[in-house]
């Protein structure tokens, strides 16, 4: 058995490392609304992105009766609802409380957990067990509820897709054991898979240990000596460390039907090697889901696997599986509403920021901009922000478009590195030739 973390943390000191941060974490919840130009919003933490259709209703029930109607899919796989009026706290809080979305008001923030969206759809093992084990231990510890909004949790069924996510605590699946990731260090402390979702635990509460006096709220904000002596405390509960390089580019799935191992245990050789149409998948253009499509995909769902499963690139999976012809017709009817369900779709790999006018810091609207630039389809992803802060941005590889009071500065994100970036200054088709370029 893993044993629990030491109590004692270390003394955090301010010697290398990120600097605390300053003021409270203002991360937004359901409780907590985030006070924006378009009205308040909400971020509904969906664990693993996965819903089943009941609950899919309440969340467009929720944006229909106190926001604008739209719901947003953000990079962790949660939703967004915006518009909402500054009095909603109430009736949103109970609505999601009697569809099962608020099952603990002290945990709401910290319910942060990504899972890989094909897990047992694509022959990768499934996650199911792990998800639920690690948010029932997350919303039963006290401690738990002290995890900032920030702080992320990831499952990964072993492709690597969301341990490239540079979560804080990630559990990656590898045949019988589960590997345990701290931070984005390249050790892994390889544990017996049925104690994943306890050990994932037990590091956050370390972590918070560690971070008391410092201010962190994620790993990567303690001081680098901090950081090492919390890594350093898990593995003598976890045993020897492994090295494993976290990926430094997600793969993330393409749109489309999704196709994997058929069978079950009983099954003979031969059926367990056949495929078949386990899923589909789509994009959905800059996150944003007006309430005839969240309905389409809700009742898809109700009609093959009961399922669905929001992506950290803010697409949605529907589990199958699906009959003879049931993925071709779901996928048409899926395009016709405007979603994306082949690479070959000029919005593959375009994302934004809220953009003006729902955000009052973005110096202009970058969905527009992003929209009339849409071109052919590049080998890099690319997102828009309005502003510096770059909101959303996407992890590993892509092109960075940031608004500044110069221009547009478009350039080459690689991980930790930046190539010298262009700026545009108000040419639209120049900045789109200028995209379209780097993308490609």
């Amino acid at each position: 058995m893993l044993a629990a973390m030491p109590d004692s943390a270390p003394s955090p000191v301010s010697a290398g490392g990120a600097s605390p941060r300053a003021g409270g974490d203002a991360c937004p919840g359901t409780l907590r609304l985030h006070r924006a130009d378009d009205g308040a919003l909400a971020r509904v933490r969906i664990p693993g992105g996965v819903l089943d259709p009941g609950r899919a209703d309440a969340l467009l029930v929720a944006a229909e009766r106190f926001g604008d109607g739209e719901l947003h899919l953000t990079s962790r796989g949660n939703v967004q609802l915006r518009g909402l009026g500054t009095e909603c706290g109430g009736g949103l809080a109970a609505l999601l409380t009697d569809a099962g979305l608020l099952p603990s008001a002290a945990h709401e923030r910290a319910r942060n957990i990504v899972a890989s969206p094909l897990a047992g759809l694509d022959g990768s093992p499934s996650l199911a067990g792990w998800l639920a084990e690690l948010d029932r231990l997350v919303c039963g510890s006290p401690a738990a509820a002290a995890l900032s909004g920030r702080f992320l949790f990831a499952l990964d069924a072993g492709g690597g897709d969301v341990d490239a996510l540079g979560a804080d605590v990630a559990l990656i699946a590898e045949g019988p054991d589960a590997l345990l990731r701290i931070g984005a260090g390249d050790e892994v402390f390889r544990i017996p898979a049925g104690e994943g979702p306890r050990a994932a635990l037990l590091a956050a509460e370390a972590f918070l240990r560690a971070a008391r006096d410092s201010g962190a709220w994620r790993v990567k904000d303690l001081p680098d000596d901090v950081r090492a002596e919390l890594v350093h405390a898990i593995g003598s509960a976890a045993g020897d460390p492994v090295h494993r390089p976290r990926p430094r580019t997600p793969k993330t799935p393409d749109p489309g039907a999704v196709t994997g191992p058929h069978g079950n245990a009983a099954a003979t050789a031969a059926t367990a090697t056949a495929t078949t149409t386990t899923a589909i998948c789509v994009d959905v253009p800059l996150g944003q889901l007006t309430p005839a499509q969240w309905q389409l995909l809700t009742d898809t769902a109700r009609r093959y696997g009961n399922e669905l499963r929001l992506t950290p690139w803010r697409g949605i999976v529907v589990p199958g599986p699906f009959d003879e012809g049931g993925a071709a017709e779901a996928l048409r009817n899926l395009a016709a509403a405007g979603l994306i369900t082949t690479p070959e779709s000029p919005w593959t790999g375009v994302g934004a920021c809220i953009g003006h006018p729902g955000c009052a810091k973005s110096l202009s609207d970058v969905r527009a901009e992003a929209g009339a630039a849409v071109g052919p389809v590049g080998r890099l992803p690319v997102y828009w922000s309005g502003c510096e802060r770059r909101c959303g941005h996407p992890h590993g590889e892509w092109i960075d478009v940031v608004v500044t009071p110069g221009g547009h500065r478009i350039s080459h994100v690689r991980g930790e590195r930046r190539d010298p970036p262009a700026t545009v200054r108000n040419d639209p088709a120049a900045l789109a030739a200028t995209v379209a370029a780097a993308r490609a």
